[in-house]
């Protein structure tokens, strides 16, 4: 699978992390570190698990993985998260958009 198409995943669970919360805390990506470790196949299960870490008021550090068919870990990444301002939050029925956190 190309790069950009890894990262986009990784960059979409590590954003996702820090929703979970009530109210749920919606973040843009201010930096994004990605590690490929193995080639990521297409057309194959795929499991891709995010990990919310520190968190602060304006800022948040989540990580992602993601593992393949046989449970190989395949790429993972460090985000650096910041807060969307709440005048634009609140203007965003986020539900609506499939911004939803799916907990296991």
């Amino acid at each position: 699978m190309h790069g950009g198409i890894v990262a986009a995943m990784l960059d979409e669970v590590t954003g996702r992390v820090h929703m979970g919360g009530n109210p749920p805390r919606f973040m843009f990506t201010a930096r994004l570190d990605v590690r490929y470790r193995k080639n990521v196949p297409i057309g194959r299960p795929l499991r891709i698990v995010g990990h919310a870490g520190k968190s602060k008021e304006r800022t948040a550090i989540a990580t992602g993985e993601i593992f393949g068919p046989d449970g190989d870990l395949l790429a993972e990444a460090e985000a650096m998260l910041v807060n969307v301002p709440d005048g634009i939050a609140n203007q965003v029925d986020l539900e609506a958009l499939g911004w939803k956190v799916y907990p296991d």
